[in-house]
């Protein structure tokens, strides 16, 4: 299964209102099983809605969010080849494939 993680920053405390990132696609692209996602019951919505957003916002003012998407193999490349990085947020990433939200707590690798 495909699974699109698109990273906007939808809160900024910049000092002009701006994110340097913004106007550029961030994605990753990550392959998940079929049996791990039937097994973690905090990703059940891909094989209901295939999609949802994730939140975090941070002490100081900045906020990111993370839409999570299922996909199909044209829409990986497409993806993939637009995409500027992740911006090294890719531990949200991890830490909603493993929790279900995002949190700042000890991840593993995926």
């Amino acid at each position: 299964m495909l699974v699109s993680f698109e990273l906007t920053m939808p809160g900024v405390n910049s000092w002009n209102g701006r994110w340097s990132g913004e106007g550029r696609k961030y994605y990753i692209i990550k392959n998940l099983t079929e049996r791990f996602v039937k097994n973690n019951e905090h990703l059940k919505f891909l094989n209901e809605s295939g999609r949802d957003s994730f939140y975090y916002r941070w002490s100081d003012g900045w906020a990111a969010n993370v839409d999570v998407e299922r996909i199909d193999g044209v829409q990986a490349r497409k993806r993939r080849k637009m995409s500027a990085g992740f911006c090294d947020y890719d531990w949200m990433v991890t830490s909603i494939i493993q929790k279900g939200r995002i949190e700042t707590t000890k991840l593993v690798n995926v």
